[in-house]
């Protein structure tokens, strides 16, 4: 018997993988965890039936949250990071010596405990000892705090769900409010592709020009991810995302990345042209 994992990514499209077993299923206070094991894929993650990340192409993703902030401002002492379970973007900030603080905030505990337990690929650097893990509404966290971090990054689900919150024009005037003068902030931007998540891309870009004097938008390649097409939002009070890039100063930090490079940096906020036109309008 052959098994198959099938997400939709419209209601015409679905995408599918071969499983060789399920390795782990339950359903938390917040929504439906499982994992799987593929043979194109290695392990998957998925949330309500929705991939979130895969053993082949994490990478991609979570170097493109972390690594484009970081070599944009070197100065980042003092991280807060919403979402994220799957201890992924931990891991890549914890590369940086000069980080000196990440609080993660994750509202469902048994994401973080299945991934300690299913995927220590990604949740290997959860025990860092700058790392304080806080199991609450980033939502509500975030609205007590003011003027205290440098980067906050946004590794959220989709806006339905647990996520739905995160997306909101209320959650991005409390993150401009928590960041420094000179604070940055990213987050996951869905798919310009197809009609349902360009809807969204463009309400989330929308809300984040309210309040930032800087919103741009970048692209990576994630081949799991609906249409391959993903984008994510760089919004920052001070720094520019390419006319600030210090590649001499990240550079010299001899950090090994799969995909993430100060040229594709660059290129990466080079958009398609209706993608622009979708954002301009």
């Amino acid at each position: 018997m052959e098994l198959w994992y099938t997400e939709e990514h419209t209601n015409n499209v679905r995408f599918t993988i071969k499983i060789d077993k399920q390795i782990h299923s339950e359903q938390s206070p917040f929504q439906r965890i499982d994992f799987f094991d593929t043979h194109e894929f290695g392990r998957i993650f998925t949330l309500d039936g929705i991939i979130m990340l895969t053993e082949k192409d994490e990478f991609i993703y979570h170097d493109m949250i972390v690594h484009v902030p970081m070599a944009v401002n070197p100065n980042i002492k003092k991280v807060l990071v919403i979402g994220g379970g799957d201890g992924g973007t931990v891991r890549e900030l914890t590369r940086y010596n000069t980080i000196e603080s990440i609080e993660m905030v994750e509202i469902d505990q048994r994401v973080v405990e299945c991934c300690r337990e299913y995927m220590p690929q990604t949740s290997s650097k959860l025990d860092d000892a700058r790392v304080k893990l806080l199991f609450e509404d980033g939502i509500k966290f975030i609205s007590n705090k003011e003027n205290e971090y440098d980067l906050i990054i946004v590794d959220s689900t989709d806006p339905i769900g647990p996520g739905e919150g995160l997306f909101t024009e209320e959650f991005y005037r409390n993150c401009y409010k928590a960041l420094k003068d000179d604070g940055i902030l990213v987050n996951q931007h869905e798919s310009p592709y197809y009609n349902n998540t360009a809807r969204l891309m463009k309400r989330t870009h929308k809300r984040i020009k309210q309040f930032f004097p800087i919103a741009k938008v970048y692209q990576a390649h994630i081949p799991t991810y609906a249409s391959g097409h993903w984008l994510f939002g760089f919004a920052s009070k001070k720094y520019d995302p390419v006319k600030d890039l210090d590649d001499k100063y990240w550079n010299s930090l001899g950090l090994e990345t799969k995909y993430y490079n100060t040229e594709l940096h660059k290129g990466a906020f080079a958009l398609p042209n209706y993608v622009i036109k979708m954002l301009e309008d």
